[in-house]
């Protein structure tokens, strides 16, 4: 795979699958935009990128939750790099793990409060909206690009107390894909999303249960972006999918 003079925007890039895919586009000749709030870490990392002089990689502190932040970032993404050919959406986050919830304080769904569904739904669900309206402007201009968004084996089975996060998973998985992926058509525009089941970026996910017996490595997950927004890849669009080890066809009930 080759992404010389390509430009990716990738969000929660501080850390995690965003890191490790702005370091796998860079290492391949591309240029990101790496997105996160997390300043210090952000320009820690961006620095060992470009120490490795392959592909160049910028810093923008973006809170996916605000609009014009987002701009900004789209912005300055064509600014430096005049072009961007991809957007990886992978800021994203289990709200009640985040923002800690105590169980014992807040037991069920209608005991948490409120603030913290919102937060869940606005980095999950409206911070790829907000960048997908964002970027398309840009990629209707150049009659190309690729939107990735990052779904989750919890959209398909639900979860009855974290109800935001599935809820903005399916949400990506089965309309927001699909309805870029119609109107991109138009201007040569893809999108796919990409949904994992456990994922060993937490160790809690070695215990979740999947037909190979294992969790997924997060280099895993990455490579089939890759393939995607590769030349072998350009055939797939408007789909969603599972990378998930079986996961999603085992009978769990």
């Amino acid at each position: 795979m080759d992404f010389t003079n390509k430009t990716a925007i990738s969000t929660g890039a501080a850390s995690g699958m965003g890191l490790l895919f702005a370091q796998n586009w860079t290492d391949l000749g591309g240029n990101v935009l790496m997105c996160d709030v997390n300043e210090q870490v952000l320009n820690e990392k961006v620095a060992e990128i470009n120490e490795k002089g392959k592909g160049k990689a910028v810093a923008c502190i973006c809170d996916v939750r605000c609009y014009e932040q987002v701009c900004a970032a789209r912005d300055k993404a064509v600014a430096e790099f005049g072009s961007i050919d991809m957007m990886a959406n992978f800021a994203g986050g289990y709200a009640a793990r985040m923002l800690k919830v105590n169980r014992e304080q807040y037991p069920e769904f209608p005991d948490v409060p409120i603030d913290v569904f919102d937060w869940g739904l606005d980095v999950n669900l409206k911070g790829p909206f907000y960048f997908a309206h964002a970027v398309l402007k840009q990629m209707r201009q150049q009659k190309s690009g690729l939107i990735i968004n990052i779904g989750s084996i919890t959209g398909v089975d639900g979860d009855p107390f974290g109800m935001d996060y599935p809820t903005s998973k399916a949400a990506l998985m089965y309309g927001l894909t699909k309805c870029i992926a119609r109107y991109g058509a138009n201007y040569g525009v893809r999108c796919v999303c990409v949904s994992p089941g456990p994922v060993l970026t937490r160790p809690a996910m070695a215990g979740m249960k999947t037909l190979l017996g294992r969790a997924a490595e997060p280099q895993e997950i990455i490579d089939l972006v890759l393939f995607i927004a590769s030349e072998k890849g350009q055939f797939i669009n408007g789909e969603n999918i599972m990378i998930d080890g079986g996961r999603s066809c085992m009978g769990r009930g």
